[in-house]
């Protein structure tokens, strides 16, 4: 059995479940999700074994406490602040255009949705996205790969 302490670990990773909080229910659920993460985290700290990183577990309590929050409120999963907005005052400069981005995320499957975040967001493996959603390593790569074809088909639809 691995001793975590709940002190360091808030300190160290509060605000990693506090983005991927935000991304999955929007910025206003987002404390309240990440704060349930590490209520929750305290109440199962002892049964941690270390079979995946303190990154991973953490992720995949936040994960589920999203799910139920979603549930509850019968809410569509909407990433608000997926990418962090541009340096330059001039949004037309970046190349890649954060508002289709955004609405391509948004009209995502929640699964899809959420294996692409924990994919290219939070920089998780297949085998940690598995982890954290429960389901294996190759449906997570099914997901990841039907959810870019839709987002290619939503962002260059003259390709189609």
């Amino acid at each position: 059995m691995v001793r975590l302490d709940l002190a360091e670990l808030a300190r160290e990773h509060y605000e990693m479940v506090y983005r991927f909080c935000a991304r999955q229910i929007g910025n206003d659920r987002a404390a309240d999700a990440a704060q349930e993460t590490f209520v929750t985290a305290q109440r199962v700290l002892n049964k941690y074994r270390g079979e995946s990183t303190v990154r991973t577990w953490l992720l995949g309590i936040a994960y589920n406490e999203c799910r139920r929050l979603i549930r509850m409120r019968r809410a569509e999963c909407v990433p608000i602040d997926l990418v962090a907005e541009p340096a330059s005052p001039d949004p037309s400069s970046s190349w890649v255009d954060r508002d289709a981005l955004r609405r391509a995320l948004a009209g995502l499957s929640q699964e899809h949705r959420e294996v692409v975040l924990l994919h290219e967001i939070e920089g998780l493996t297949y085998d940690e996205i598995a982890v954290v959603a429960g389901v294996p390593a190759g449906t997570v790569k099914s997901r990841l790969h039907h959810a870019f074809m839709n987002m290619r088909r939503t962002l260059r639809p003259e390709a189609e």
